[in-house]
């Protein structure tokens, strides 16, 4: 067992990604921070996180440029709540004293990668293509094709395709709207980039794909089809927009250095993705396993895994499962060859409250390591990355 990530992070290797089995215990964001800090020093210039891609521009634009305040950046450049997560605001405050004094080159970046949807809405695509209309400086009106954003934004939106707008005539041409600004950002790159700058390009096309991407995950939540079909639709909808989010963020930091990626298991992990929600039986490809089909051996992914925890109850695993198996040997956190865990049967003493997946055969198989804390409260006492501006 080794709590060094660069033993997994070898050539070919630029997307490594780090799966965390549940979002309650926060040592996995503690941990996380750790493991970019040792990544940092060795080549790796990117982290992606799960939370909104476009609201993350301004924790970028913070970390790299010093542009507003960490305050700033916590409440408008996080999604999901995440933004009042300790972790992540000392991860935040790490990289930005990371970058003072070194040049543009060698500075840390910082990305989301996810969709701005929670598991029961989605907003409307306002924000996102009036920004890229703006840049376009199309002449089109979008205002009385969008509606009262809340009819986008509630619940039943999402939930009861019969209250949906995502199939009707206004979204349809919305849909094409957008896809025609998205040809035109292209096809006129040379004489926008000239006008403003190339990073403004890209800022534009982000918001732009963003809008994309909710119009397509409306239009699913609109199908009125059965509804294991339609829900497990719009989770591989969401992943897939993650996908592609991932293999921009890594065209736009080829030339820099690797990415290190977090976020939940069942987004990370190559096997199918499962999840049970009362009565339906979800699967659908995540964006790990879109990803690593299209990347091979490019993309490299280190599973969670956890003994027990407090923040959840969650008490000591049963010895002969896989969490058992790996609690015996990890005093506070370490890593693991996937190869090297023997066979064992899943764990099932977990609740759907604790939002805690265990680990299995699939999973197991097809990732390249497994990351384990024993406790999460025996995980404070490693290193953690500084407080800020007097912070505890």
């Amino acid at each position: 067992m080794s709590q060094d990530i660069r033993e997994f992070a070898a050539a070919p290797c630029d997307l490594l990604a780090f799966g965390e089995p549940t979002h309650q215990e926060p040592a996995f964001g503690r941990v996380r921070n750790d493991l970019f800090a040792q990544l940092a020093g060795h080549g790796f210039r990117s982290i992606a996180i799960e939370t909104d891609r476009v609201a993350a521009l301004a924790v970028d634009d913070f970390v790299r440029e010093g542009a507003g305040t960490l305050d700033t950046a916590m409440s408008e450049g996080f999604s999901h709540g995440s933004g009042d997560l300790d972790a992540n605001r000392r991860l935040v405050a790490w990289m930005r004293e990371h970058n003072q004094n070194r040049p543009p080159e060698e500075r840390v970046a910082f990305h989301g990668f996810d969709a701005p949807t929670e598991m029961v809405s989605a907003p409307s695509p306002r924000c996102y293509l009036e920004h890229a209309r703006r840049y376009l400086g199309f002449a089109v009106d979008l205002t009385s094709l969008l509606g009262d954003d809340q009819r986008w934004s509630r619940t039943e939106a999402v939930m009861d395709p019969a209250m949906s707008v995502g199939a009707t005539a206004d979204a349809e041409r919305l849909r094409s709207i957008a896809d025609d600004m998205l040809t035109s950002l292209y096809a006129r790159a040379p004489e926008l980039i000239a006008a403003t700058s190339r990073a403004e390009w890209f800022r534009a096309r982000t918001h732009l794909t963003a809008g994309l991407g909710l119009l397509r995950y409306h239009k699913q939540s609109a199908q009125r089809i059965e509804q294991t079909a339609r829900v497990s639709g719009q989770l591989a909808v969401r992943d897939a927009i993650m996908a592609q989010n991932l293999l921009d963020v890594r065209d736009s930091e080829a030339r820099r250095g690797a990415t290190f990626v977090f976020a939940h298991n069942r987004h990370l992990q190559r096997s199918l993705s499962n999840l049970r929600l009362g009565d339906l039986d979800l699967n659908w490809f995540g964006a790990g396993a879109i990803v690593g089909s299209l990347l091979g051996e490019r993309y490299a992914f280190v599973a969670g895994s956890l003994g027990r925890s407090e923040a959840l109850g969650l008490r000591d695993p049963d010895p002969d499962t896989y969490e058992g198996f790996l609690q015996r040997d990890t005093t506070t956190w370490g890593l693991t060859a996937a190869t090297a865990i023997t066979s064992a049967r899943t764990r099932t003493d977990t609740t759907p409250e604790q939002g805690y997946f265990p680990l299995d055969q699939a999973t197991l198989h097809a990732a390249d390591a497994v990351l384990h804390i024993s406790d999460g409260m025996a995980s404070r006492s490693g290193v953690r990355l500084p407080a800020h501006e007097g912070e505890a």
